[in-house]
């Protein structure tokens, strides 16, 4: 994997060169209420390789303090994915092995009056925040006396007070032009079980005050996260500071990077999977890792890709086809090369024998012998696809089949479209050709250029295949989120490929088509298209 210079590998080489830490330590914090898509594993991806090239060290951390959406089901396809990117974490740490430690924490910021007890309703709270042009009012309860909170934050953990009823609050600056550091709520009173510690706490921290206290339990040097959270980098050093935390973490933002026609949200794609608009959160139109995975999109290709953006200060987006071109490149040395038809028009070869069906040996890959050999099949009755005929030749720029042109099948022989048969709506039925059986692949002849090569599948040995022909599930614009989604976004089309793909169950090349993967969700013959062979974005 190459290497690329960033402004965070400028600022972690120069804490190590100046002593200020001896090991890089980064970490991937996801919350388990949800499934990583490809902006997790952007993420994912710059913590592990950034501490691999100074030889550091990254954890994985659930970062679950949020019982009411959270499941052991997310934490354990999170692990998948992760494993399946090819990253091993040195330590997997869950924040509600902290709660303890976080609540003792907040204590301390009440013992020292940086911390209160508020009786405010959240819509009161909002209220008094105040503006960017305004400064926030205090709460009337922001001058209850260390007794009081110590009491009401005791009680809070006991479980005296409904939800909603009293929050635990950082006592910090209401008049700060910065509105995170106007008095945040670090506490709050949920009722919910927890999938880890069940009702064992009814108090839970909030995001600003759990996550940088996380960092500094496990020792993270550097705390990567993308440029939303650069306001709230002061009430993280805040928290850090006034906690009195042995270890000091360094908050670092970087732009957050958009594929283009890509849901990037895990909020809009919850709502996908909960309006039943795809088949489930590994809908292979998804950009969730178990989508991709099932898609099948390679570990090496996601990864180039995310490195090949770089890392900058400001947000991004990036074309779709970019990702796609760095899927192409690593499945084209990987793939065996597969005829197939996706829609299949009959061929019968006139002056070939019936009942006799030719093989013939050829590479899987021509490109590459050590992927070995397979047996092509040849004989009277063909398939070819619909798209490489038409009865008149439209233009000099066609170079398939048409009546009275002559092509070449293929690693076979030339073949030359005499009648075409038509059915009682006036469509393209059958067509009749014959075959020159001196112009056979491997022979050397050139008296004559054919117009152009194509696919075929010899009928008798052929493979009936359900072909899955995915487009972007939804498509970028201004117009609500469920109005872009794409009605064409997944077709599918009934087909055949050679005998050869019989027994292959990693990604194939079709040839002139696309890249395919059987889909793991089904037991019959179902294949996937990953990517096309060329570039259809526009």
């Amino acid at each position: 994997m190459k290497e690329h210079s960033n402004f965070i590998k400028t600022i972690m080489a120069a804490d190590l060169e100046s002593g200020k830490h001896t090991k890089i330590i980064t970490r991937f914090p996801p919350e388990p209420n949800g499934y990583l898509h490809i902006g997790h594993a952007r993420a994912l991806t710059i913590n592990f390789e950034l501490a691999k090239v100074f030889g550091g060290t990254t954890y994985l951390r659930f970062d679950d303090t949020n019982p009411e959406q959270e499941d052991i089901k997310y934490v354990n396809s999170i692990i998948e994915d992760i494993h399946w990117l090819g990253f091993v974490p040195e330590k997997i740490f869950y924040a509600s092995d902290y709660f303890q430690e976080m609540y003792q924490r907040a204590i301390l910021l009440i013992q020292r009056g940086l911390a209160y007890v508020d009786d405010q309703t959240a819509e009161e709270i909002s209220l008094t925040r105040g503006s960017l042009t305004e400064p926030g009012k205090h709460s009337p309860y922001r001058n209850r006396s260390v007794e009081e909170n110590l009491t009401l934050f005791d009680n809070m953990k006991k479980g005296l007070y409904k939800v909603g009823e009293k929050v635990l609050r950082a006592k910090i600056d209401m008049a700060s032009p910065n509105m995170n550091m106007r008095d945040p709520v670090i506490y709050r009173i949920s009722y919910e079980p927890h999938y880890r510690t069940g009702s064992e706490w009814c108090i839970y921290p909030l995001y600003d005050y759990a996550h940088p206290l996380e960092d500094a339990i496990e020792g993270i040097t550097h705390s990567l996260c993308s440029l939303e959270f650069e306001d709230h980098r002061p009430l993280y050093d805040w928290v850090v500071k006034e906690t009195q935390m042995p270890n000091v973490p360094r908050q670092i933002e970087f732009g957050r990077l958009n594929i283009e026609n890509t849901v990037m949200s895990k909020r809009y794609l919850r709502q996908l999977v909960e309006r039943e608009k795809v088949t489930g959160w590994d809908d292979p139109r998804m950009p969730t890792l178990s989508g991709l995975r099932r898609r099948g999109y390679s570990p090496e290709a996601i990864k180039e890709f995310i490195l090949a953006t770089g890392l900058s200060k400001n947000n991004s987006t990036v074309s779709r086809e970019m990702l796609e071109a760095y899927l192409r490149d690593d499945l084209q040395t990987k793939t065996a090369k597969i005829m197939a038809v996706i829609k299949p028009l009959k061929v019968t070869v006139t002056n070939y024998p019936e009942g006799e069906v030719e093989k013939i040996q050829t590479l899987l890959d021509p490109q590459d012998e050590s992927k070995g050999f397979k047996t092509l099949y040849f004989s009277r009755h063909l398939y070819i696809d619909r798209d490489d005929f038409l009865v008149e030749k439209p233009n000099k720029r066609w170079k398939r089949l048409s009546k009275g042109l002559e092509v070449r099948l293929f690693n076979a022989y030339f073949i030359h479209c005499h009648e075409v048969v038509y059915d009682q709506k006036g469509e393209v039925k059958e067509i009749l050709v014959t075959y020159d059986k001196e112009t056979k692949s491997g022979t050397g002849f050139t008296a004559r250029r054919p117009n152009g090569t194509i696919s075929y599948v010899e009928a008798t040995t052929a493979l009936k295949v359900r072909f899955n022909l995915f487009g972007p599930l939804v498509f970028d614009g201004e117009e609500p989120f469920l109005e872009r989604l794409n009605p064409n976004s997944w077709l599918v089309e009934e087909g055949f490929v050679e005998k050869a793909f019989e027994g292959i169950k990693e990604a194939v090349q079709l040839m002139r088509i696309g890249y395919f993967i059987q889909d793991n969700k089904t037991e019959k013959r179902v294949l996937n298209r990953i990517v096309e062979l060329r570039s259809s974005y526009k």
